[in-house]
């Protein structure tokens, strides 16, 4: 059986802060697509897109995404998260879909 861990909870003590890890925070935010890139996938039912993060912590930043199902330009995402961006379409370049 294995032994238990024991966490020294530092909200107890006087002023002292928990950190916050940032991966940690599952806050949704939203995104904006503002260029359709290209369709990527296996059989290419994903379409990849840039898009405008609106609000948390990245507000303003442009993003590569990848995003399942019909999607056109100036749709609304909810992003779980921000910190991680698509990689890109290999022997592609931007173009109107």
């Amino acid at each position: 059986m294995a032994k238990e861990q024991r966490v020294k909870d530092k909200t107890s003590e006087g002023g002292a802060t928990l950190k916050v890890d940032r991966f940690s925070q599952n806050i949704p935010v939203n995104g904006i697509v503002e260029e359709l890139i290209g369709r990527t996938g296996a059989r290419g039912e994903v379409t990849q897109v840039l898009c405008k993060i609106l609000d948390g912590r990245d507000k303003g930043k442009v993003m590569r995404r990848n995003v399942k199902g019909p999607v056109k330009i100036g749709d609304l995402l909810t992003l779980r998260e921000t910190e991680i961006e698509a990689r890109r379409i290999r022997g592609s370049e931007r173009r109107s879909i």
